[in-house]
């Protein structure tokens, strides 16, 4: 490496191809899959290509490189274990997410509004009014208040009821 440091092409050449053993072992040792020891070692490399003017010719160049190889596999671990835990398996996702363009999936949601669209349809005429309006048309209190006649504090109330007997509804027919 002090030679590589001084600037000797062919010394950096060898320095970096006889590292890949050391580094690869390292690597194993720290638990990195067999299918991820080239991107450590790739990283690894281009780590010591970054800060060779870092290494101290009085110290071991194979201390300082497995140190280099140690970081590098650690973060090869960690990159790998939070890819794992976004990703999910293709089975996994087909079943949590269905195809939008799907029928089955458009099926069911039409299902769904009616069943629905027949549940509000069934309120008393307050929690009625007060779903249509505050809900489905999102108007504010103060508009929905004026376009009723009723205070903000009645169409609280009978919205709540309405959605505790939507909620009990739904939830308890299929």
């Amino acid at each position: 490496m002090a030679a590589a440091q001084a600037g000797d092409r062919r010394a950096y050449e060898r320095l970096l191809a006889d590292s890949v053993a050391l580094i690869r072992s390292v690597a194993r040792r720290q638990g990195v899959a067999v299918d991820l020891l080239d991107d450590v070692v790739q990283e690894t490399l281009l780590t010591v290509h970054r800060v060779r003017h870092t290494y101290d010719p009085t110290r071991s160049y194979d201390a300082w490189l497995a140190a280099i190889a140690s970081r590098r596999a650690i973060d090869a671990l960690r990159s790998h274990g939070r890819r794992d835990r976004r990703e999910a398996s293709d089975s996994e996702a087909l079943e949590s997410y269905p195809d939008s363009g799907d029928a089955s999936t458009e099926t069911e949601r039409t299902q769904q509004a009616k069943y629905l669209r027949e549940a509000i349809a069934e309120l008393p005429p307050g929690q009625r009014e007060a779903v249509e309006q505050l809900g489905l048309k999102e108007q504010s209190l103060a508009e929905a208040a004026e376009h009723t006649g009723r205070n903000t504090g009645a169409l609280k109330v009978n919205l709540h009821r309405a959605l505790k007997a939507l909620r009990n509804r739904l939830y308890r027919e299929p």
